[in-house]
């Protein structure tokens, strides 16, 4: 049986006008505020990945890297400066690193970033971790560059809070470290493109392959286990799970780059309503507009929408991809689940409906054994250098999967529930009947 979407057209222009942030669209209070740690240290995780790792394509690593960000070890090691540092926020308690924390992930393991005065905004802290790769930044896609995105946060006032690029400037040319670095390395005094030039420097060396699968995929049959290759099996077929998050060896990353409505916005909001909104409250936002509107207001879960103003992107965000994922938790924008079984059960029952849901999630009826399969393959993407820490979230993950499920809804995953009836469901055939199985001719 087809699903049938709905479709509700917007019928708004655009209004002449800026932006009448918190008063218009004030953000739902937090059940809970967790508390600013203390930014990190930087440790062995710290450190620029090795140039060449297991599963790295070369070619694709220049391609996608900046000429002008080809950056010296001096540049790097002066953006890594930057990155601990918290002197570069307002009150100094603050620095990127304390939401891109090396030794979780390059995240903050938080459901959504804590700033600064312990302020708690509306999207979860993406990795950096092969943040080189992406097209664009955010989980909106609002910067084009990792220099862009690097500019941001710094400047929003729930993040690092400063409140001009010439205060950022200011503060930190006092401090001779910086001001002798930036002279030599730069040929010019202290800028606030150049501090982002060299803040993405460093991010770019943040690669991390070498996985169990990156050695399956070059013949190395052992490498993951039955379990690992059975998920494959049905990351390939059964889950279509490749649809968005193709792997292969040319395009290792797991990701398409674009952007999905898959229903996990729609817990919070009326769309239609909030859309139609949105379109009165902002025509042309700069990019610092769009960035707390993002950060700050219940606009958050428009995602897309709120770069582009086109309805098709209302509550679409951006794939994220699957290396290092079981290190990078909890997940989607929002970090509204706590595990990749509740990622998968929410996937498995079609997502949750509404005007604006991606026309390719449906329900998949995974049984558990297949789900607990597809989990190790996704825990099989984890890269040497987390191999501990992946030992230990994997394990975590398994014991509170066993006893808290928020996003399980069987009914709705086996077809049980009205709309989804008839001899096939929305169910693809079961990978086990094709005639080859992709996990053992994945990539060889």
């Amino acid at each position: 049986m087809i699903r049938i979407r709905w479709f509700t057209p917007l019928l708004v222009a655009p209004l002449v006008g800026g932006l009448a942030l918190a008063a218009t669209a004030p953000a739902p209070k937090a059940v809970a505020t967790p508390k600013l740690a203390k930014p990190p240290t930087p440790g062995a995780l710290a450190e620029p990945a090795a140039a060449t790792q297991t599963g790295l394509p070369e070619i694709l690593v220049k391609a996608v890297t900046p000429t002008d960000l080809r950056a010296s070890k001096d540049v790097i090691e002066l953006g890594k400066k930057l990155f601990f540092d918290a002197r570069v926020s307002a009150d100094g308690t603050v620095s990127c690193a304390s939401c891109h924390d090396p030794d979780k992930g390059f995240t903050d393991h938080n459901q959504t970033a804590v700033g600064i005065r312990n302020q708690v905004g509306q999207r979860n802290s993406p990795t950096v971790l092969n943040a080189l790769f992406n097209e664009t930044q955010f989980w909106d896609g609002r910067a084009a560059s990792l220099e862009l995105q690097a500019r941001l946060p710094i400047l929003n006032p729930i993040e690092m809070g400063q409140k001009s690029e010439k205060d950022v400037v200011a503060a930190l040319d006092r401090l001779p470290e910086y001001h002798e670095s930036f002279m030599r390395l730069f040929g010019r005094p202290l800028n606030y493109d150049d501090l982002a030039r060299a803040i993405a420097a460093y991010e770019l060396t943040q690669v991390a392959l070498d996985s169990p699968f990156d050695h399956f995929l070059l013949g190395e049959e052992k490498a993951i286990d039955a379990a690992a290759k059975r998920g494959w099996t049905l990351f390939n077929g059964k889950g279509r799970c490749m649809s968005c998050h193709g792997v292969n060896l040319t395009q290792p990353l797991g990701t398409d780059n674009k952007f999905h409505n898959i229903g996990v916005a729609a817990h919070k909001q009326n769309f239609v309503a909030l859309a139609r909104e949105a379109l009165a409250t902002v025509s042309r936002g700069t990019a610092e507009e769009i960035d707390r509107l993002a950060l700050e207001t219940r606009f958050s879960e428009l995602g897309r929408f709120l770069v582009t103003k086109q309805q098709k992107d209302v509550g679409a965000f951006k794939t994220p991809g699957l290396r290092n994922v079981l290190v990078t938790h909890p997940y989607f924008h929002d970090g509204s689940s706590a595990t990749l079984w509740d990622v998968m059960d929410h996937y498995n029952k079609g997502g949750v409906q509404n005007a604006f849901l991606d026309g390719g999630i449906t329900r998949l009826g995974l049984t558990e054994n297949e789900i607990d399969d597809l989990v190790m393959f996704m825990a099989s993407l984890t890269s040497s250098r987390y191999k501990d820490l992946g030992q230990k979230e994997l394990a975590r993950q398994r014991q509170l999967s066993r006893t808290h499920r928020p996003d399980r809804d069987n009914t709705a995953a086996l077809g049980k529930s009205p709309g989804f009836t008839g001899p096939l469901g929305d169910v693809p055939p079961n990978p086990t009947k094709i005639a080859k199985d992709p996990a053992r001719i994945g990539g060889r």
